[in-house]
């Protein structure tokens, strides 16, 4: 009896599937056995893989299905994975593609494309978390939407006002003052009640937030969550948050070997240009979790001013009740970030670069706080 080794990929949209299957071959061309499309349904892709059964009649196939990560999230993987088929998502950004790809694109040649990539490898695989990660993964980035909304609110606001001359003078906006001064605005009476719809618009989304935040809280300390979010609160500019982000977004931090590879899986490395012997160093490469690299960088904020050394109240309220070592290697790594930041600010670097750079040696830590190597401060 044969063994059969079958690729399906799988191009996916909420109307339709696109399916592409290929035999490897060892020593032979890969052969191509056919494209379908279907509904978007999981039992269609059964049904191909069942008609790929009965064509090599007799023989054992081994089938690995692939899909590029999308909008469908993990519903698909999971649902095959019930009935015993290998499926992996994969990575867009390390999907490799020809220029032909790129300019003659259309469902069927994604779908062949995919099906050689598993053939050949080359792609990465989307490491797949848990159903409840994953719900926490959106409770969390609903809140982060919400945040981009009021931000767009507080714009179109400023905006109406400066439409009819008026403009804040005091030194910080969106405080208890400035948003008293608004009230009293004297504007004509359709302009009034515009800008009281803006605010009453901007005061929901305020309550909403708020209200989101407190379920946070009760949710980072669930059984699951609490003992991991406390130790990375013991980090500068790590709260409940961001701990909580990092923990439902990345699941298993093992998968990562090095403190580095976690830092390049947010794309917070720089690019590298090489040609021949000369090279240079580019921007950060921006590959990997957005989400998490911007939450990072906001976070390498609080680490960006203050004395080196320095714990506030606050630091060491969240740092009570951990185990010794874990606030040892906190404190260590909280020195070293703001050594870091002051010494780049010295040396002529933009403060933007800086915190970035920061933001790096951030995940660097977070990596060594989350696999237990807390023995000696990340290689970076």
């Amino acid at each position: 009896m044969n063994t059969r080794i079958i690729a399906i990929g799988m191009d996916v949209h909420s109307t339709n599937y696109t399916l592409c299957a290929i035999e490897k071959r060892w020593f032979e061309k890969d052969r191509y056995i056919g494209t379908v499309n279907v509904e978007p349904d999981v039992k269609y892709i059964l049904k191909f893989i069942k008609d790929i059964e009965e064509y090599y009649q007799g023989d054992e196939i081994k089938v690995t299905c692939g899909y590029e990560a999308g909008g469908l999230g993990y519903t698909i993987q999971r649902a095959l994975k019930e009935k015993g088929i290998n499926c992996v998502i994969m990575a867009p950004t390390t999907m490799k593609r020809t220029t032909n790809q790129t300019v003659k694109k259309n469902d069927r040649r994604d779908a062949k494309n995919i099906a050689e990539l598993l053939i050949s490898g080359g792609y990465k695989e989307v490491y797949v978390i848990t159903e409840n990660d994953e719900d926490v993964k959106g409770y969390l980035r609903m809140r982060s939407d919400l945040v981009d909304q009021r931000k767009v609110t507080r714009q179109e606001i400023s905006a109406f006002c400066l439409k009819y001359g008026e403009k804040y003078n005091g030194n910080t906006t969106w405080t208890g003052k400035h948003m008293e001064w608004l009230k009293k605005l004297k504007l004509r009476t359709i302009a009034r009640e515009t800008l009281n719809e803006y605010m009453l618009h901007l005061d929901q989304l305020n309550e909403q937030i708020k209200r989101i935040e407190e379920r946070i809280e009760e949710i980072s300390t669930k059984t699951e969550y609490v003992r991991e979010v406390k130790k990375l609160k013991c980090l500068l500019g790590i709260k409940t948050l961001t701990a909580l982000s990092c923990i439902v977004e990345i699941g298993d931090f093992t998968r990562f070997l090095k403190p580095t590879d976690f830092a390049a899986f947010l794309g917070l490395v720089p690019g590298m240009h090489e040609s021949g012997e000369s090279g240079k160093r580019m921007s950060i490469t921006k590959a990997g979790n957005s989400h998490l690299r911007k939450m990072l960088v906001e976070s390498s904020g609080g680490l960006c001013k203050g004395q080196i050394g320095y714990k506030s109240k606050d630091l060491k309220e969240r740092q009570k009740g951990n185990d010794p070592k874990i606030i040892a290697y906190a404190d260590k790594g909280n020195i070293r970030l703001r050594k870091r930041y002051y010494h780049l600010i010295k040396n002529g670097k933009n403060k933007n670069v800086a915190k970035t750079a920061v933001a790096r040696e951030l995940a660097c830590f977070i990596w060594g706080m989350m696999t237990n190597n807390i023995e000696r401060l990340p290689q970076v």
